[in-house]
């Protein structure tokens, strides 16, 4: 190891002798060696959390051999994986890693706690005519109409699982379309930017994954009101088409659904950051 020298051995018998001034330098010596740079305060992480729908005891709806639960997973942990991989600015926070359950409430909770900037669950479809097939991403809204509001009955039913669903959820019925005039006062501050995020995801399946995308749409679904910031729901497709049941398994198509969301967020988050 080098011997450090202190500066003060430098410094001349004759300045030494003129005390004011020798003292002037040492406080000048001291003063500079320390010195410490603070470190600049990280920037904040833009937070993603990635829903997969249902888990453990609420499979979701099924196909002839598939159930919700399954497939979501997979495709939410591979959406996962490239934005932490692709995106070194983005904090990843997921409802679930493993088939467990966890009530809407809770998974609303975890985001709004968190903080984030977007949460994004991620589902798959069911209708009772097996020749309807396609993508839709939905955001929060009134138009309860037709099938949107079949969507919005089935996937705000999974609170009926919960003992005391009443007191947890306010005596929400998750039939009665009498709610959606509360739900769009809800999320009205955050409806913009869910379109806009929702728009990307539907551009990027039909686009780049080789989708039929069914577009995007508006429905009154609780755990998008209860979320404090752009959220969205996101259906890979319908498992009641045989074909797109099939597609729907194989691990290639899920990479391609997962990219694609990957790069609707990615573009919503480049979107955000060119208004700044």
């Amino acid at each position: 190891m080098r011997k450090v020298i202190p500066i003060t051995e430098f410094i001349s018998t004759e300045v030494k002798n003129n005390l004011a001034l020798y003292l002037l330098l040492s406080f000048v010596v001291i003063s500079l060696t320390s010195f410490q740079t603070v470190p600049t305060e990280k920037a904040k992480k833009f937070k993603v959390v990635i829903d997969p729908g249902h888990g453990g005891k609420d499979p979701g709806t099924h196909g002839a051999y598939t159930k919700e639960k399954d497939i979501v997973l997979k495709v939410s942990l591979k959406v996962g994986g490239y934005l932490e991989e692709l995106l070194d600015d983005v904090e990843v926070i997921y409802t679930r890693k493993t088939d467990t359950y966890s009530h809407p409430k809770v998974r609303a909770t975890m985001a709004n706690d968190a903080e984030a900037d977007l949460y994004v669950s991620i589902h798959a479809n069911a209708v009772g005519n097996a020749a309807i097939r396609g993508t839709e991403t939905y955001v929060m809204g009134t138009k309860n109409e037709g099938r949107n509001f079949e969507v919005a009955k089935r996937e705000n039913s999974v609170i009926l699982l919960e003992d005391n669903y009443k007191e947890a959820y306010q005596d929400f019925d998750p039939t009665s379309p009498e709610v959606n005039i509360m739900f769009s006062i809800m999320q009205e501050a955050y409806q913009e930017n869910s379109i806009i995020l929702a728009t990307n995801i539907e551009s990027q399946f039909s686009k780049r994954a080789g989708r039929k995308s069914l577009g995007v749409k508006q429905s009154s679904l609780w755990v998008l009101w209860n979320t404090a910031m752009p959220s969205v729901l996101v259906e890979l497709g319908y498992l009641t088409n045989a074909k797109e049941e099939k597609e729907l398994n194989d691990p290639k198509v899920q990479d391609y659904l997962a990219s694609a969301i990957f790069r609707g967020i990615r573009d919503y988050k480049k979107y955000l950051e060119s208004t700044k």
